[in-house]
């Protein structure tokens, strides 16, 4: 394959202004950082974040940045290893059909970190946001074209994100910005989502180690090592962006209104959708059979010991969702493992492909839920897809019910009410002041 530069990614980046983005492209910028900043404030309970924090004491030196959930401060290498061990670990972001992925999750870490460090805007964390999902997305979208298919996990996305977004709050030369994107892109783990659905751990998706990767990429272009290219180089590639600040792949993302993989949420609200239109309990069920694409019935079955293995799961989110009608952050963390009615519910689910389902996928992930009662009676749902896909069409406030809804686990009221009104407000605020404003003591309700 022939390779030469034309720079159309780095300028993209460089000049990309928050004035010349669509209103919906603002509007869902807002959107993403403010989910993005749910899951990191949730990812600070968890193992994987704890282990984040130690790595990030064991490799790199002593800095003052600050990561969301504690105290503690770290160099960039450091903020962006800790907080890419917390913004996945529950499994609450946003994704992308093309990659089959999660880009935001994958770069915020880097990105974040670096806006701390350069005392940006709240507006130039967005620009920069913006930036890196719509050539990350169009970089991962080749890398999978490259590599035949290969079903790459998240992590192998996030260290281009990392660069192409604190490489623009940077202020880095079109030079500078292609030479850690080569480096990034070349060196990026190949995480095997395959392996992460059947047998989930904190390997999962492969976060921490991309982002660690899109972090070294920085600090290796600037102590001189030279790369050659990158993939969206390549002729064969160069087609990628040809519709660059035409089409904006941000619009085209999906929430998830759910802690857990993005396969398993067309059975969660299969059922409880079933049930809340018949009027019928948990107690009544004899055993349930969701009809779905194949990729979901490979997710794991077992019953959870560890939060990982509750969120890549079919079986224990649709167990939670025929208990208790939802399955977030509370259902999903450790402490709340093991609930005996959950347990029992999994041992009367099945999980079948449905072929015509199955042909449907990637772009329509659906399922169909028949749930037989304990006096025989067979109940049948239709087609059901799940919510927060990007047709729907939803603002703002979609993201924000989910942010209170969930966060109101570990934060005051007030607290996440005034960090609504700070993302909804002025977007000349410091995003240090943003990041002091959500790690004040006195607004967690366990700190």
């Amino acid at each position: 394959m022939i390779y030469s530069r034309d720079y159309k990614f780095e300028d993209f980046i460089i000049n990309l202004k928050w004035e010349n983005l669509p209103e919906n492209v603002q509007e869902r910028a807002k959107m993403c950082f403010a989910d993005l900043l749910n899951a990191l404030i949730l990812g600070s309970h968890s193992a994987q974040f704890d282990a984040g924090v130690k790595t990030a004491k064991e490799m790199f030196g002593k800095g003052d940045i600050p990561v969301i959930g504690i105290q503690e401060t770290f160099n960039y290498y450091g903020a962006t290893t800790a907080m890419g061990h917390s913004s996945n670990a529950y499994d609450l972001d946003d994704g992308h059909k093309i990659i089959r992925a999660h880009p935001g999750t994958a770069f915020i870490s880097g990105i974040l970190a670096a806006a701390w460090e350069e005392d940006s805007t709240y507006k130039e964390l967005l620009e920069a946001l913006v930036a890196a999902y719509e050539t990350t997305i169009r970089s991962g979208a080749a890398m999978i074209e490259h590599y035949n298919n290969y079903y790459h996990s998240s992590g192998s996305f996030g260290p281009w994100g990392i660069v192409a977004g604190a490489g623009k709050l940077k202020g880095w030369d079109r030079e500078r910005l292609n030479n850690a994107l080569a480096i990034a892109e070349f060196n990026s783990p190949f995480a095997p989502g395959g392996r992460s659905v059947e047998y989930p751990s904190m390997n999962k998706d492969g976060v921490p180690y991309g982002a660690m990767v899109g972090a070294m990429a920085m600090a290796s272009e600037k102590c001189g090592f030279v790369s050659n290219c990158h993939l969206m180089d390549g002729e064969e590639y160069k087609k990628y962006a040809e519709d660059l600040g035409k089409k904006y792949e941000i619009l085209d993302l999906y929430f998830k209104p759910y802690a857990g993989c993005r396969w398993g949420h067309p059975a969660i609200d299969a059922v409880v959708f079933l049930m809340r239109d018949h009027g019928i309990k948990w107690q009544d069920i004899e055993k349930v059979v969701i009809k779905t694409f194949y990729q979901a019935t490979r997710l794991s079955k077992i019953v959870p010991k560890t939060t990982d293995e509750s969120q890549y799961n079919i079986a224990y989110p649709t167990a939670c969702g025929i208990v208790w009608g939802d399955f977030s952050f509370e259902q999903a963390r450790d402490e709340n493992l093991g609930d005996p009615r959950v347990i029992e519910m999994m041992s009367r689910l099945s999980f079948e492909k449905d072929d015509e389902i199955d042909a449907m996928f990637p772009e329509h992930r659906c399922c169909k839920a028949v749930i037989t009662l304990k006096d025989g009676t067979v109940l049948e749902g239709g087609l059901c897809e799940p919510r927060g896909e990007a047709h729907e069409g939803f603002g703002f406030e979609w993201i924000e019910e989910k942010f209170m809804r969930m966060s109101k686990a570990v934060m005051t009221e007030k607290a996440l009410k005034d960090i609504m009104d700070v993302l909804k407000g002025d977007l000349n605020v410091k995003v240090r002041d943003i990041v002091a404003l959500v790690n004040r003591k006195e607004n967690w309700t366990d700190r």
